[in-house]
């Protein structure tokens, strides 16, 4: 890896503690990543980029800024990602998803809400995180609670933007939605001081609609009955959709995918075909959240679909593009995009239920592991309609509820264990 101290130094970096959470990532990925077998070649630009997680697209990051494009932190995929790409600037997930920065945060914060909150959080008051340090501002959601106020703390230590997300999907809440969508709008512009056209709208609508088109062929691939790619290098990927250059991402992805629809002609899996298939549904993943999937492929199952934000219901819809489009059809068909998230902060949020069974079914999934952060209320609660719905439908499913320590692997591998030998028995 190439020296990047002064660059962290230009951020304001505390190097020291930075420099033990880098080690910390570093002996995680290789105890994780490094002894799966029968990795696909095309793996090895998304292992490059793990490896330079702060280095290179940070100092790209900051060349980009250098032009007076905007780059943007987020930690939801409510962000109106393509006018920040149609902008020329950097959408890029925050860091959120270890346990090194949560005491740091507990200092200001309760220790009984979500860590990935607390994660977020204290990333940034022990300034580890250079994606934080380095964004112009922060978006932010109001998808709970916790977050909610979080962000009036956070907006004390870093420029945030909230957008208010309605959590009901009436004609009048969309309306609002939209009033919220063009109001981040003047606010990107009021940041880089310029006027984004519908052309540019239209532009970053083209490029995120194509990597997400990329990724639903990933997930296409993952149904064959010959498993081609491990869970864990799949949700790899898709942490780093979320960071990494989107052209770049896309053309990489093309390549891994059409290396392994021919590893899927020749039958060469990762897995047995007798090996338990696993959906995993809940809250997302931000990396080096790995655990789960972890334990699952280290006990004998395979991952072959995340129904959660770091997964199918990230990609799953593409903004809907028509010739000759203005700036406000260009937004309202964004709308209809986002409105069709599922998320849980959602009342009611059947379209999630129906989505859960139907996703289980199409890829073949011998069971569903109901994955919540804890105190995750919205989706802690809704896993019980899930849980039920996918009883009635036959379905065996597991729920587990963990944060990002390591204390409780053990527990988690003896449930899992138990689910796998349930499900192949």
């Amino acid at each position: 890896m190439a020296d990047y101290t002064k660059m962290w130094q230009s951020l304001d970096m505390d190097l020291e503690l930075h420099d033990q959470l880098l080690a910390g990532l570093g002996q995680l990925f290789q105890s994780v990543y490094l002894t799966q077998e029968n990795t696909p070649e095309g793996m090895g630009y998304f292992y490059s980029v793990i490896g330079e997680i702060h280095g290179a697209r940070i100092q790209e990051l900051v060349e980009l800024k250098k032009t007076g494009k905007p780059v943007v932190g987020t930690f939801c995929i409510f962000v109106p990602e393509e006018l920040i790409v149609g902008a020329g600037g950097a959408c890029v997930g925050l860091c959120g998803g270890a346990d090194f920065s949560v005491p740091f945060a507990e200092a200001d914060l309760p220790r009984n809400i979500c860590p990935l909150i607390k994660s977020a959080y204290g990333f940034k008051l022990s300034r580890t995180c250079p994606y934080m340090q380095v964004s112009d501002f922060i978006y932010g959601e109001t998808t709970c609670e916790a977050k909610k106020k979080t962000w009036e703390q956070l907006n004390k230590l870093h420029p945030t933007h909230v957008m208010h997300i309605p959590h009901m999907k009436r004609e009048q809440d969309l309306a609002l939605w939209l009033t919220e969508l063009k109001g981040f709008k003047q606010h990107l512009e009021q940041v880089t001081g310029e006027t984004i056209s519908a052309d540019q709208i239209r532009e970053g609508i083209r490029i995120v609609n194509a990597k997400r088109s990329a990724m639903k062929r990933l997930e296409t691939i993952r149904k064959n009955e010959v498993v081609p790619i491990s869970g864990l290098d799949a949700l790899l990927i898709e942490q780093i959709s979320f960071y990494d250059d989107p052209v770049r991402f896309t053309a990489r992805l093309n390549v891994l995918c059409d290396e392994l629809e021919k590893r899927v002609a020749q039958g060469v899996a990762v897995a047995p075909k007798d090996a338990p298939r696993i959906m995993v549904a809940g809250t997302p993943m931000a990396p080096p959240n790995w655990k789960l999937h972890h334990i699952v492929e280290t006990s004998g199952g395979i991952v072959v679909n995340e129904e959660s934000c770091i997964g199918n219901r990230y990609y799953k819809d593409n903004v809907e593009l028509t010739d000759g489009m203005d700036e406000d059809a260009l937004l309202g068909a964004m709308l209809k995009r986002y409105a069709a998230i599922d998320c849980a902060c959602f009342t009611p949020n059947d379209e999630r239920v129906d989505k859960v069974l139907d996703l289980a079914r199409d890829t073949g999934s011998a069971g569903v592991v109901q994955y919540a952060l804890s105190f995750c209320h919205t989706y802690n609660i809704e896993s019980g309609k899930i849980g039920g719905a996918l009883k009635d439908a036959g379905i065996p499913a597991l729920s587990i509820e963990t944060d990002y320590s390591s204390e409780d692997e053990g527990q988690i591998r003896t449930r899992v264990e138990a689910f796998l030998e349930q499900i192949s028995g």
